[in-house]
């Protein structure tokens, strides 16, 4: 079990300490970071945002800071960012990694998408901060590197918090065990889009129709991910960097309702699973509250007598190949995840803008696995490169054609 992420930690039901805790969401603009803020917003005695950092989306950071009023706030380059910068002259504007370091942030929550979060991750840690995790990116390229730094910072405090509703749920039901009782995980998936479209008509599937998930509401990326069922692989190899938990003990089952997040499973052969509906209201409540159990109930209270029946089924991988592919990538423990990531990034946008089909997305992740020379053992800067090779694999094989 990682430093900072001991499943026996304690957990209180009373009053939080003294003071609200003061927040940094990275990606405020997005589906997460938004959410995030809700959670903010239902309970402002106990926590105040401290900063805000977003991508492009600058209208909406523009009203966030209005409302929010942070002492500091981060967003890209350009004339619409300069025009906020001078529009809010009292407000700091350091780097995302300054963010994450400063006196006057508790909790960094990462919800940006791609890399952006992967350098304030370790600077956070490093400083001993808590670092509430809502990026997949961060921990399967940069695993090793973001386990270095909380070791670091373990003994000024860091901790890393899950807020994945898969990876929320695995936490939750570890608090008040011991590490060498646990035997299995398992991650629960909706099975995505096209869960029950027949394997025939998966090459003509458009990205319209890929962005449809059956249970949640998540960006573009992610919710193509979810269709491939790439996601799920990302998270395995998540679950292997949070919890020191070999791939090979983490198992994947379809659950349709997304209302079981995931289960452990422990040596006695007692199982433990956290449930609740489809909402990430709630994992991110766990994460800036813990380890309070706040009263508030930011998510729809779950009624099973209402759903009545949960289902479960195997993982077909043969209807999902690239989870195959990432898998794999992950059990070689070392920069083939990185670059199978980096391959992912590319391929997925590729398909969006209608330059590959959907099938397209598992045959250019094998390619790259397939293509890359791997590193043992490396370090962030060789974990970045392999990355970068994987997008840069993808672009190639795309531009000239030569996929098929």
């Amino acid at each position: 079990m990682a430093p900072g992420m001991t499943p026996h930690s304690p957990v209180r039901n009373g009053p939080p300490g003294p003071g609200p805790t003061r927040v940094a969401v990275l990606g405020s603009t997005g589906s997460v970071g938004e959410q995030a803020l809700d959670v903010v917003r239902s309970m402002p005695d106990r926590f105040r945002v401290a900063a805000l950092a977003a991508g492009l989306n600058t209208a909406r950071l523009r009203a966030q800071l209005d409302e929010f009023r942070p002492a500091a706030a981060n967003v890209r380059v350009g004339l619409e960012a300069d025009a906020l910068r001078t529009a809010f002259p009292d407000t700091d504007w350091p780097s995302l990694e300054e963010i994450a370091v400063r006196d006057d942030v508790d909790v960094v929550m990462v919800a940006t998408s791609g890399l952006a979060g992967l350098a304030p991750t370790i600077a956070a840690l490093r400083a001993g901060k808590k670092v509430a995790i809502a990026n997949k990116e961060t921990l399967v390229v940069g695993g090793h590197a973001v386990r270095a730094a909380l070791a670091e910072g373990a003994p000024r405090g860091a901790e890393l918090r899950p807020v994945d509703s898969e990876h929320s749920a695995i936490w939750q039901c570890l608090w008040g065990e011991a590490p060498e009782s646990i035997d299995r995980l398992t991650l629960t998936a909706s099975g995505g889009a096209f869960r029950d479209l027949a394997a025939s008509d998966l090459d003509a599937v458009t990205p319209a129709q890929a962005l449809e998930h059956p249970t949640w509401k998540m960006g573009p990326k992610i919710t193509i991910d979810s269709a491939t069922l790439f996601n799920k692989g990302l998270e395995a190899i998540e679950a292997r960097w949070l919890f020191d938990i070999p791939l090979d003990r983490v198992d994947i089952l379809v659950h349709r309702e997304s209302v079981v997040h995931s289960m452990v499973t422990f040596r006695d052969g007692s199982v433990k699973a956290q449930l609740g509906e489809p909402d990430m209201r709630l994992p991110i409540q766990v994460a800036l509250a813990y380890p309070d159990r706040a009263p508030a109930q930011p998510a729809p209270a779950l009624d099973l007598a209402r759903r009545g029946t949960l289902h479960f089924e195997a993982i077909d991988l043969a209807r999902y190949p690239a989870l195959g592919v990432v898998l794999e990538a992950g059990r070689r423990d070392d920069t083939s995840a990185a670059a199978v990531a980096g391959a992912d990034e590319t391929a997925v946008a590729h398909f969006l803008a209608g330059r590959c089909s959907f099938t397209d997305i598992p045959r250019l992740l094998a390619r790259a696995l397939e293509a890359h020379t791997p590193v043992a053992t490396p370090d962030l800067d060789a974990l970045l490169g392999a990355e970068a090779w994987g997008r840069q694999f993808v672009d190639d094989l795309v531009a000239t054609g030569t996929l098929k």
